[in-house]
């Protein structure tokens, strides 16, 4: 929901910039805005779902998702649609931190890494695709269209997980007590098996929505590509996660999650660097741009299954908490990412570099440091299966 939400609309960014009379780059501020209520509302859902279950808050959410949805379809200008999208967010967030936490429950070990790897492929396939589609309906029938799409699908969401998925948090007996939840974050917080994976999948978060972000501007005001070919080519991101995040668990079986996740942070930094060097030698040509994005998109699709579940498999008491505070980093890593790559410089191309070519060593030198005090380094994720309740 959350990524379908933010990145439909992105080949649209100069058409809403015109209708609303702002520039693309304060456009981009919906991005931001969106992505850190996303980040700060997990910390109050997952807590809420460890104590009254998955099942109300995701279709509550879902509500209120659809609601805003419809907001944004009607705005008429940019405060408006920055108020739409604050309460689409609301809603988004739900669905964002209890996917993981739903996955907690049901699966362990090696069996979690690999589900977390689909669902690191599913969110990769609404950014993908939904360019793609973006794309048609704004040529067809306008921007706003493209809400009414969103807020069609999240409908669709609402009734088929209302009528097919039942709770599966059976023994829901948390406290939302604000010392309790607070003492249950601080524990996370000061617990190194949860902090290096999260700080990690919070930086590959902010290079990856730099690159949702900058790249639109990039092509489209840069190399001047059409919409439609823009959502084509963002549907190729969807091919290289799928593949990197189905060899992402294989690599961890292999050569256990520490070194498998160096793999991934060394495909992240070659990438980086690449593009940074693309950005300042050889800013007219598009193919260094495209393959530089594109062995960083690799690394990502690597290492986000596998943060994922490290930070999350020695948690399954809590999954709702060790799920939101995971997600808030990763939110806020994407915001931050998001933000950073619209106003460090002016040129898109080299904004975005410079976000990645910062991110990714320095998730690396921390993964290296860290991972060896995590206890996880010379271990594979262990072998586990779907629980029978």
């Amino acid at each position: 929901m959350a990524t379908l939400a933010t990145n439909i609309f992105l080949p649209s960014l100069p058409t809403i910039a015109a209708d609303l009379h702002v520039s693309s780059a304060v456009v981009t501020s919906t991005i931001t805005v969106f992505l850190g209520i996303v980040a700060v509302g997990q910390l109050i859902v997952g807590p809420l779902s460890d104590r009254f279950g998955r099942r109300i808050p995701i279709l509550v959410g879902l509500c209120i998702f659809v609601v805003g949805t419809i907001w944004c379809a009607l705005a008429s200008d940019l405060s408006s649609l920055l108020v739409a999208r604050s309460i689409q967010a609301s809603g988004a967030c739900t669905a964002t931190v209890l996917s993981r936490a739903i996955a907690r429950d049901l699966f362990d070990g090696q069996a979690l890494a690999k589900v977390m790897a689909l669902i690191t492929v599913a969110t990769a396939a609404a950014p993908g695709f939904s360019p793609l589609v973006g794309s048609a309906l704004d040529h067809f029938l306008g921007w706003r269209s493209e809400f009414v799409f969103v807020g069609i699908f999240a409908f669709c969401a609402l009734l088929a997980y209302a009528t097919l998925i039942g709770e599966t948090n059976w023994s829901a007996d948390g406290s939302v007590n604000p010392l309790a939840v607070g003492s249950s974050y601080l524990g996370l917080i000061r617990d190194a098996r949860f902090v290096v994976p999260a700080r990690t999948g919070s930086l590959m978060m902010a290079g990856l929505f730099a690159v949702f972000s900058g790249t639109p501007r990039v092509l489209l005001e840069h190399f001047g590509f059409s919409p439609v070919a823009l959502g084509l080519l963002f549907a190729g991101v969807v091919f290289l996660v799928f593949g990197a995040s189905m060899l992402a668990p294989r690599l961890s079986a292999w050569l256990g999650l520490y070194r498998a996740t160096l793999v991934g942070l060394g495909s992240t930094v070659i990438g980086a660097i690449a593009l940074l060097l693309a950005a300042l030698i050889a800013k007219d040509s598009f193919l260094p741009f495209l393959f530089a994005a594109a062995i960083f998109v690799v690394g990502v699709g690597i290492v986000s299954p596998l943060s994922s579940a490290a930070a999350l498999s020695p948690f399954g008491n809590k999954a709702g908490v060790a799920a939101a505070l995971f997600g808030f980093t990763q939110m806020a890593g994407a915001a931050c990412g998001a933000l950073l790559a619209a106003v460090v410089s002016s040129d898109p191309a080299l904004g975005l570099a410079i976000v990645l070519a910062l991110a990714s060593p320095l998730a690396m030198i921390l993964h290296g440091r860290g991972g060896r005090l995590s206890g996880f380094c010379d271990e594979p994720i262990r072998r586990g299966r779907a629980i029978d309740r």
